[in-house]
This record gives C-alpha cells, sequence and structure tokens, in this order.
C-alpha cells in the first residue's frame, strides 16, 4: 500500500498574501499536491503573474484583490472564496509588512497602525472566519482542518529597530496557541512558522548590503538566503493528513541561524 498522507487531491488552501515571496512559493507547492488553491494580494499585478506560475499546475486556482488590513475585506473575502470553492481546508495567515526604524524612538504615526492592522489583526480576523468555517463543517459531520500562521525568528528574540514587527508576529503566535486549544475538538490544528533570512521583496534592502550578508547572513550555517520555494514542504505538510496531530507549535526554518 502507499503512503500518501500528503496528498492534497480535493483539498482547498487559501493563503494570504500568496502572490509572492513565502506566500507564493508555499502556494505553488500545495497545488504541486493536488490542492486547489487560493491566494489573496492588494497588487493586482503580481495577483496575475502568481496566478498564471499557479495554473500550470493543473488545479483549479484563484487570485482576488483583498486588503487584510481591514475587517470587512477579510469577512466579504472569505466569504467569496467559500462560495467560489466550496470549502476551506487549510487557512495560511501570511500577509505582513515591516517598518524598518532609524531607532525604536521613532516609533509610532501611521506606519505603526499600518503595520498592526496587517501583521496582526489581519491574522486574527483571517483566522477568526476560517475557524467559524471549520467550526461548522466539523459540527455537520465533516471535521477537520489546518490554519497556519507565518511568524517570524523576530518574534523569539527581538530586532533593534523593528521592535513592532517582532511584537506583531510574537503576538501572532500567541493567537495561534489559543486556537490550537480552542478549536482542537472540532479536529482544528493550529501552527506557526517562524521564518530566518528568507530572500523575498521585503528583505531587498538587506539583500543588496554586504556589510548585513557578511554579518548576518555569514552567521547562517548554510552561508546563504533562505528561498521562498523552500518553504513548499512544510505547507504540504501542515495541510495534509501527515500534520493531523501535530498541533500548536512554533516551527523554525531558518537554516539553523538560531543555533549558531
Amino acid at each position: 500500500m502507499t503512503y500518501k498522507p500528503f496528498d492534497l487531491t480535493g483539498r482547498v488552501a487559501l493563503v494570504t498574501g500568496g502572490n509572492g515571496g513565502i506566500g507564493l512559493g508555499m502556494a505553488e507547492a500545495m497545488a504541486q499536491a493536488g490542492a486547489s488553491v487560493e491566494i489573496w494580494g492588494t497588487n493586482a499585478e503580481k495577483n496575475a503573474r502568481a496566478l498564471e506560475r499557479l495554473s500550470a499546475h493543473g488545479t483549479k486556482v484563484n487570485a482576488r484583490i483583498v486588503d487584510v488590513s481591514k475587517e470587512e475585506n477579510i469577512v466579504g473575502g472569505f466569504n467569496a472564496t467559500l462560495a467560489a470553492f466550496g470549502r476551506v481546508d487549510a487557512c495560511f495567515a501570511n500577509a505582513g509588512v515591516s517598518n524598518r526604524w532609524k531607532s525604536f524612538l521613532d516609533i509610532g504615526g501611521d506606519d505603526y497602525r499600518r503595520l498592526m492592522s496587517i501583521n496582526l489583526d489581519g491574522v486574527i480576523w483571517t483566522l477568526r472566519e476560517a475557524c467559524r468555517h471549520m467550526k461548522a463543517r466539523a459540527e455537520s459531520g465533516d471535521p477537520g482542518g489546518s490554519v497556519v500562521t507565518v511568524a517570524s525568528m523576530g518574534a523569539l528574540w527581538g530586532s533593534p529597530r523593528n521592535e513592532d514587527y517582532s511584537a506583531s508576529k510574537a503576538a501572532v503566535i500567541a493567537v495561534t496557541n489559543g486556537i490550537a486549544v480552542e478549536f482542537a475538538r472540532y479536529g482544528v490544528r493550529a501552527n506557526s512558522i517562524l521564518p530566518g533570512w528568507i530572500a523575498t521583496d521585503m528583505t531587498g534592502a538587506a539583500q543588496e548590503n554586504d556589510v548585513f550578508t557578511k554579518n548576518v547572513i555569514g552567521r547562517v550555517p548554510y552561508r546563504r538566503w533562505g528561498e521562498p520555494e523552500e518553504f513548499g514542504g512544510i505547507a504540504v505538510y501542515l495541510a495534509s493528513d501527515a500534520s493531523r496531530f501535530h498541533n500548536g507549535d512554533s516551527i523554525v526554518i531558518d537554516g539553523g541561524y538560531g543555533k549558531f
């Protein structure tokens, strides 16, 4: 008998911030594993490029414009996803932004509020709607589901001149752990992924900084940046039956940076 717990045929996955970076890396892997996939993003051009890439794998895919900083957008977006796909089996709350302040003393204002509205409020509202749907499914005799947040290794150690970002990601882990306990009775599991230094648009400036590369990336045992595609495996695992007893965990994927 063939071992097939990673087969996502018949499953539906939603990935916020799925039109680039880690989000697209996860979405593409799940499509390759047989899942139908919807991605949310705010940039129509990036959505279109990502959709073309995902469509190559032969499953049903869709890209939707959803600004997760506003609660009503998430409610409407999730309902539209359900109308299009009929269900959501795995929800990846990945959308996030970062600020880079000159000093902690400068933190505040509209940029601070925008970060919190996307990185924390948006995650809470996205997972709330996913859990609402999965609970209702369980009560109608169809239990199960996976909700996943993308936090950061900065949630564990903090980050100078980026304290608001680290705080938002630490809060996300707390939210995820609470969901893991509250919704396990409905067959829902909740886990966080904590990326290290990954080559995405968000880290573009750092990638071009030779001093940063020497002093920081030089501490990564692999001596390189991580790639978004390297999050495909964990996404497929967390969306699949292979992880059906894996709940309330914070999974660090940083190339060993934290052990150096």
